[in-house]
């Protein structure tokens, strides 16, 4: 974990994970920039991390009883943004944090999305998202942020886009350790999206609150995929990239698809491809030491498992035909003619001998935690460190995807805005009229016309759009 050595700290997470204790309520979560992420690497595409503690992955849309819920984990850093996900285990220094740093296909894949989100999440605020609350307390609680907000840099820009792309009726988020409410109009559309950000959960700080938000009360508490995302991911899964080097994604004018907002044609393929169940099976299994484990293990030598497929991910994965980007990762250091390749083993076997035990280092250089100096963003440090020497890993691979083609508001008072995004304001309890469904299982035709997607397993890349990609941050 990328956090300064006092937070090094066990805590009681390990008593949900080993299953002494339960959550109590139905739990669903993003990563943020201080989360173990050689397990949530596991789950690229979600999925539980205990008993009924749900991880949407690096981007994901679920729902549950009438409510979609999609998010995006990890924070923003333009340097890394049009990489691969290259990261595994054992990290560097380096590598622990660039390893939750937001890439550009997730978002590429959340902007095919159309139908209409309840709630998003997200580590990172919008960038921006200050002017839509109340600005003068929020400097008074963090003065420095001054500068950052006159720069315009406050906040993620991906996660701006998202906002007005989008359009969520709620959009919750973190990481700037304070409480902070909005409202963000969208006048094309005559509606609203209620921003709310909460500060660290310690005590006499502002960490919690409750809302209710309407569902379908016929409908059960239970996560179900979202047809509109499973398409998304299977008709973009080539563009995965494993390479620590610039990606660049298709957009208007290049020779492939672009647009992958699925038809109706693709939404009933996927559906058939599910087996027409769509709901999330209760499949968690552990992949990690447990307490006695870890308990028993002297600080200095601590357990770090190796790069691990998690069972999960394989039966997603292969339901969904699309790869599982750890192991793309661990089948391209296989093939680079090594005879020094990581261990990695299945979730599966809880034989002795199953995971692999690796030092880690005891201190830790450089943090992203925002209270350790005055900024506002983490204080990545570029430093690389040689990395253990690795072990061979064994001869288990993945089966290929098996891809195959498809077949063919009421109106809002905003004027008193200023006194609604105050503190102790009523935010959260604004009427917006008649509840709305969502059906899953149906599509609107995307008035551009397509054409049939060609799937190859061969990745390919090209040098196009390249200015798309030169971002200049004051713009």
């Amino acid at each position: 974990m990328a956090v300064p050595q006092k937070f090094k700290k066990l805590c009681t997470f390990y008593k949900y994970y080993s299953g002494e204790k339960t959550a109590p309520v139905l739990t669903i979560f993003i990563g943020g920039n201080h989360e173990a992420s050689n397990y949530l690497q596991e789950l690229p595409y979600g999925g539980w991390v205990a008993p009924n503690i749900y991880y949407l992955g690096y981007s994901g849309i679920i729902n549950i009883a009438g409510i979609r819920i999609g998010g995006l984990s990890g924070i923003f850093k333009d340097r890394d943004y049009n990489r691969g996900r290259y990261e595994k285990l054992p990290y560097n220094n380096e590598t622990k944090r660039t390893v939750y740093h937001v890439r550009s296909l997730d978002i590429f894949r959340l902007k095919q999305v159309k139908s209409p989100i309840d709630i998003f999440l997200s580590h990172d605020w919008p960038r921006g998202i200050q002017n839509y609350g109340n600005t003068k307390q929020l400097l008074k609680i963090k003065p420095y942020f001054s500068e950052d907000i006159a720069d315009n840099k406050l906040g993620s820009p991906v996660s701006e886009e998202l906002l007005n792309l989008l359009k969520p009726n709620y959009w919750f988020s973190a990481h700037l350790h304070c409480k902070f409410v909005g409202i963000v109009p969208h006048k094309e559309e005559n509606k609203v999206t209620k921003f709310l950000a909460l500060d660290k959960c310690l005590p006499r700080r502002k960490f919690l609150q409750v809302l209710n938000v309407d569902h379908d009360p016929e409908l059960p508490i239970e996560i179900k995929y979202d047809l509109e995302w499973l398409c998304i991911l299977h008709y973009t899964n080539h563009l995965i990239s494993v390479d620590n080097s610039t990606v660049y994604l298709p957009g208007p004018g290049c020779d492939e698809r672009w647009i992958f907002t699925p038809t109706k044609e693709e939404q009933q393929f996927i559906f058939e491809k599910m087996s027409g169940n769509l709901k999330v099976p209760l499949n968690f299994v552990q992949t990690a030491p447990v307490e006695d484990e870890v308990l028993g293990t002297p600080k200095n030598e601590r357990m770090l498992g190796e790069p691990v497929l998690n069972p999960q991910t394989i039966e997603f994965c292969e339901k969904l035909g699309i790869d599982d980007p750890m192991a793309l990762l661990l089948e391209k250091n296989d093939n680079s003619g090594s005879s020094q390749s990581n261990n990695w083993v299945t979730g599966q076997d809880t034989s002795e001998n199953s995971i692999s035990v690796s030092y880690i280092e005891s201190e830790v250089s450089g943090s992203d935690d925002l209270d350790a100096s005055p900024s506002v963003g983490d204080s990545d440090k570029e430093v690389t460190l040689s990395s253990p020497v690795p072990k061979n890993r064994s001869t288990l691979t993945l089966p290929p995807p098996k891809f195959s083609p498809s077949s063919k508001d009421n109106s809002l008072d905003l004027s008193n805005s200023d006194q609604l995004s105050g503190e102790d304001s009523p935010l959260f309890i604004i009427d917006e009229g008649p509840k709305r469904s969502v059906s899953i299982e149906s599509g609107q035709e995307d008035p551009v016309k397509r054409e049939t997607p060609v799937v190859q397993g061969i990745k390919k890349f090209k040098r196009r759009n390249e200015l798309i990609y030169n971002r200049i941050d004051d713009d």
